[in-house]
């Protein structure tokens, strides 16, 4: 689903930028997808896939600890 117009970001950019970089801001994950905003109408959304991004992560990360030990 594209959550920036103005970029033409989809989540799907967005989650891998979080992943890959382990960003934590809007700002980041611009940079990180080579871009910056434009008029900020995502920026809700984004913030809110990149909480659920490091939610998802830090859950499979504590799941992974769980199984090891």
């Amino acid at each position: 689903m594209i959550v920036c117009s103005c970029n033409v970001l989809s989540d799907q950019d967005v989650r891998s930028a979080v992943k890959a970089e382990q960003t934590c801001s809007i700002r980041q994950v611009y940079g990180c997808l080579g871009c910056s905003a434009q008029c900020g109408r995502c920026a809700r959304t984004i913030r809110r896939i990149i909480d659920e991004a490091l939610a998802s992560a830090r859950a499979a990360s504590c799941n992974d600890r769980a199984q090891s030990s």
